[in-house]
């Protein structure tokens, strides 16, 4: 029985899988028409010659460029393609004009590889206070510090990599907005599963994660004058994703983007409430966070390499989930956690039965 009402169908558009997939966060598992829509282009490439085939599909492709647009809250010529979230982020730090020395507010749930582009940058990096102890921005705090200071930009992860909390944005873009200051805004974890319009003055994602896409398609919208898309985009183009990327968003809004969000959400939900306490692994999000990310902290005494030799068992027995160590999120833990990410189509024996190998490698 899944979990979703939507599960039936998101799982009849898909390949019938080898292993219980819960691991969406890393990449979801793409349906078969998004498939055949990459396979097609590339045998039209093959026979037509690639920009033949190409500018044959400028109206697909504009349309997904339009369709990733206003998911995002962005017009269509503010969007760039790229090849990745990291891609998309470091085209953006290339091409805009910051000062030498600039500084950027970060939350805690910050992406380890996004610090390490401002660090290899020498910008100065603070970290925004937490209103709880799941790492949520202080929003009453932001609006504090910006009475006194005010960053060059702030960077949020919508939601991070290293658990399933979700970052108030909406509520900080209001707040820099008053404060003259910019805000970027990664949705690699929250495109396809959360509304990303925060209003957001840069917003960047990938494909392959929530919304079932491609790898190897990204994307990033720019409000800013001082940053022009034009100059972001790749020119060396990987079409046939792109294609399939638009196929993918379609079948989202077939769906609706909002039940899907929804939907999700109670799937999180139900995860934690099953997941919680097993063999002394411990749930780290609330259990009604608004998201299908699930992280479960190991039971006492255990490290980092029992974390990942759990990993490992359970992918040996067709099981696949993610260790996620604690370079994903270095400002808020140093502690590796198991990560549970299913999509609609999981069912509730799927989760049992991860519960039942939990309990054994527990205590």
């Amino acid at each position: 029985m899944y979990v979703s009402e939507l599960g039936d169908l998101w799982h009849r558009g898909r390949t019938e899988p080898m292993s219980i997939h819960l691991d969406s966060a890393s990449a979801s598992r793409s349906s078969s028409k998004v498939i055949e829509t990459i396979t097609a282009h590339l045998w039209r490439e093959s026979e037509r010659g690639a920009y033949v085939a190409q500018e044959q599909m400028s109206e697909s492709l504009d349309r997904c460029r339009r369709d990733i647009a206003a998911l995002v809250g962005h017009q269509a010529h503010e969007l760039a393609f790229r090849e990745s979230a990291k891609a998309s982020l470091r085209a953006l730090l290339t091409y805009w004009n910051l000062p030498i020395s600039a500084t950027v507010w970060v939350a805690k749930n910050e992406f380890g590889p996004n610090l390490d582009e401002f660090e290899r940058r020498g910008y100065a990096v603070h970290t925004i206070p937490s209103g709880d102890v799941y790492g949520h921005v202080d929003t009453d705090a932001l609006e504090n510090m910006l009475q006194f200071d005010q960053p060059d930009f702030i960077h949020i992860c919508h939601i991070g990599s290293h658990s399933g909390v979700v970052q108030p944005v909406n509520k900080v873009v209001d707040l820099a907005r008053a404060a003259g200051v910019p805000v970027v805004v990664d949705v690699a974890q929250s495109f396809g599963q959360r509304d990303c319009a925060s209003g957001a003055d840069v917003v960047y994602g990938t494909s392959r994660k929530w919304l079932a896409g491609p790898r190897g398609v990204g994307f990033l919208a720019v409000r800013s004058d001082s940053v022009r898309p034009v100059e972001i985009e790749s020119s060396e183009a990987f079409v046939a994703g792109r294609l399939g990327l638009g196929v993918a968003i379609q079948e989202l809004q077939s769906f609706g983007p909002e039940r899907v969000s929804r939907e999700l959400a109670a799937i999180g939900r139900f995860a934690r409430e099953r997941l919680h306490g097993i063999g002394s692994w411990e749930v780290l999000e609330p259990i009604d966070e608004p998201s299908a990310i699930v992280t479960l902290a190991p039971p006492p005494g255990w490290g980092p390499s029992d974390v990942l030799a759990a990993r490992d068992k359970l992918r040996s027995i067709g099981i696949l989930v993610t260790c996620a160590d604690s370079w994903r999120a270095p400002l808020n833990t140093e502690q590796s956690v198991l990560r549970i990410s299913p999509h609609l189509d999981v069912q509730r024996s799927h989760l049992d039965l991860l519960a039942g190998e939990l309990r054994r490698m527990g205590y």
